[in-house]
């Protein structure tokens, strides 16, 4: 049931956004720049373990990998404006991201700011513990 809450908050969020943008750019531009996906994530994640030390390892990674999302938001406006197809700019725009992704975290990582993966965001660790204790909660 919690799964099925999370699912329509987010999927009424980005209606809410979607359905802005066709009125008002600027105003869905605000609510879409607001970091309401990560405040969910935090939120969710803090009542689901209660484990502060958790919350400050996801809030450290998101910080860290800011930065190189925003080429998204450079690159999809250029291929619009030089009249590549919607999906194609957004598909190029995706992967000029990742690959800026990728450059990102290995100059951080060359730097010492980060060790091999983001410094204390076990992610694999973190999901093999969620689906345990999912599963737990089913038996129960």
């Amino acid at each position: 049931m919690q799964f099925i809450i999370k699912v329509l908050i987010s999927a009424i969020l980005i209606a809410t956004v979607s359905e802005l943008g066709k009125r008002y750019a600027f105003f869905a531009s605000i609510f879409a720049s607001l970091p309401l996906v990560s405040v969910l994530a935090l939120i969710w994640l803090y009542r689901e373990t209660h484990d502060i030390q958790k919350v400050i390892n996801l809030s450290h990674g998101i910080f860290w990998v800011v930065i190189p999302s925003l080429l998204l938001f450079i690159a999809l406006p250029l291929f619009l404006k030089a009249g590549f197809d919607f999906y194609k700019a957004m598909f190029l725009s995706c992967l000029i991201t990742s690959v800026g992704y990728w450059i990102y975290l290995f100059v951080l990582n060359k730097l010492g700011i980060i060790t091999g993966r983001l410094r204390g965001f076990e992610l694999e660790e973190d999901l093999v513990k969620l689906v345990q204790a999912r599963q737990e909660k089913l038996k129960t």
